[in-house]
């Protein structure tokens, strides 16, 4: 029997599941899955435990996901985990997302000679599509945006995945409202037909009549003359972050750190740049470590641009975007250890002055996402920029990541200290307002996210949960957008233990799984 755990950030191990018993066999292959929710944002340490009658030996944790073969083959050790001489076999572990389906219709509805509801007006309309449940009952799953004034509006597309409407012959509920700021939209119209029904309007270029339930006023339901038209209706397969990095995306981490002189002397205990000689980790350290120890197992060279901002530098001038590591040429480090090597020599190296401005490290991170287009667009990058102040350059900011917002860019800011972020939120465009910029551009996606370091401290969730959230989402959008398809994942040939990934499997007690199995499926091997 082989048993699956988690290990908590308190080290102890929680069970997920087990497999059933095989009796007396030394080559089992288990049946029973393992179901473990993927966290991107964290990184999931793994251990498998496998028993005998009166004997337990267990594995390490592993990398299985960012594999191409979404398989891993390691040898087992056991409870004081050393193999010594004896053999104790090996255990195999195979990683697979559990989804009922990823297919999807996209749909583009439009409507003509609709009733006006309004007064002075004419009606707001939107559609708000419902899924008929077995109870009778209906349950929406989706709805259009409101068009202003209009009674033969057209619609953005729509996109209905399977696991919302079931299958393509189940009745949906199509209803056609007036828009009150209110909240208390008035019904125009109502209709019931399957994605199925939809296809054939769409194909017979047909429209359907709306209709008005009975009421009180009604005994009967009436026919109306407003009518309902697919005008593009598109089947195709919806993928998802695990698809695309399996099977060879990356993440190619940056960062970008804050040597304005409001952080205070580094040399004081009360700056936010104090480095603690018993090796406790400052906000600017905490952040590199977190982020970039999760990031960086999508990341194949692990070769990392670092950057500083608002500092003076070795020339005595005050710098917006500079070296870390103070090369003249190169402003790439090795590793994440490299990053806080940098980090930890540019501190006595470079002066802290100001403003605080961020539009030209955004600029050099989009220049170089822009170039990898070009040669690769199997390359996704996130900059992460740590700061403890407002922003001098809130305008240059916005124009540069409205035009970073059509590159493969993503933007973390983790804000430290206690100074007002109000600015950041801003940028971190989560109620809905995208950005624009000075020339009335808007951008096209949302590609920034801000945490107040503040906000995490003493709470469960941690930085690096609060940050990279939203990155798988930005990531698809961004492929979705750019109709980037990820390659043939799941062709890929079963490699060797140790082989097939650009990451060695670390042999240490501590290595980490880069948090990733959806389901598991287990095989032990005497050999």
């Amino acid at each position: 029997m082989a048993v699956v755990y988690v290990k908590k950030r308190d080290g102890s191990l929680e069970e997920l599941g087990r497999t059933e018993v095989i009796m007396n066999c030394l080559d089992p292959t288990w049946i029973e899955k393992i179901n473990v929710a993927y966290q991107f944002e964290i990184v999931q340490q793994l251990v498998f435990h496998v028993y005998d009658v009166d004997t337990r030996y267990h594995n390490l944790p592993v990398k299985i996901v960012t594999r191409q073969s979404r398989s891993l083959t390691i040898k087992l050790h056991n409870k004081n985990g050393h193999a010594g001489l004896k053999n104790l076999g090996t255990i195999t572990v195979h990683a697979e997302e559990t989804i009922a389906s990823r297919n999807a219709v996209e749909i583009k509805f439009r409507c003509s000679h609709l009733d006006n509801k309004d007064l002075f007006s004419k009606s707001d309309p939107f559609l708000r599509i419902s899924r008929i449940v077995e109870s009778g009952g209906s349950v929406p799953i989706c709805k259009t945006e409101v068009v202003n004034n209009n009674l033969n509006p057209i619609w953005k597309p729509l996109t209905l995945t399977m696991q919302q409407f079931g299958s393509k012959d189940n009745p949906l509920i199509i209803e056609c409202f007036d828009f009150n700021s209110s909240g208390n939209h008035v019904l125009i119209g109502k209709l019931q037909k399957s994605v199925e029904d939809l296809e054939k309007l769409h194909n017979e270029k047909m429209g359907a009549n709306f209709i008005l339930p009975p009421s009180r006023y009604r005994a009967h339901e009436k026919v109306l003359k407003g009518q309902l038209f697919v005008d593009g209706f598109y089947e195709k397969k919806l993928y998802r972050f695990l698809d695309y990095i399996s099977s060879g995306f990356e993440l190619n981490f940056m960062v970008a750190v804050d040597f304005t002189a409001s952080n205070g002397n580094p040399r004081s205990r009360d700056s936010l740049h104090y480095v603690d000689p018993t090796g406790r980790l400052n906000a600017y350290q905490q952040a590199i470590m977190e982020v970039g120890e999760v990031i960086q197992f999508y990341d194949s060279d692990r070769r990392f641009p670092a950057w500083g901002f608002g500092g003076r530098t070795y020339d005595g001038s005050v710098s917006h975007c500079f070296n870390l590591n103070g090369s003249a040429s190169g402003f790439e480090v090795e590793g994440i250890e490299g990053i806080m090597a940098a980090y930890a020599s540019a501190l006595h190296n470079v002066v802290l002055a100001g403003p605080t401005l961020f539009g030209q490290v955004i600029n050099t991170a989009a220049e170089i996402a822009g170039r990898s287009l070009s040669s690769n667009n199997k390359k996704y990058f996130v900059l992460l920029i740590i700061t403890d102040g407002v922003l001098t350059d809130l305008q240059e900011t916005k124009d540069a990541l409205v035009r970073a917002s059509d590159l493969p860019l993503s933007v973390l800011i983790v804000g430290v200290g206690g100074a007002d972020f109000q600015q950041m939120e801003i940028l971190d465009a989560d109620n809905g307002q995208r950005l624009e910029s000075s020339t009335g551009k808007i951008a096209t996606r949302d590609i920034v996210q801000f945490v107040p370091m503040r906000e995490v401290h003493g709470g469960q969730i941690s930085i690096v949960q609060a940050l990279l959230e939203e990155l798988p989402g930005q990531f698809v959008m961004y492929m979705q957008s750019r109709d980037i398809k990820p390659l043939a994942a799941n062709a890929a040939p079963l490699a060797p233990p140790g082989q097939g990934h650009p990451y060695p499997v670390d042999k240490s007690s501590e290595d980490r799984i880069s948090h990733e199995v959806s389901a598991d499926i287990v095989r032990f091997g005497s050999n």
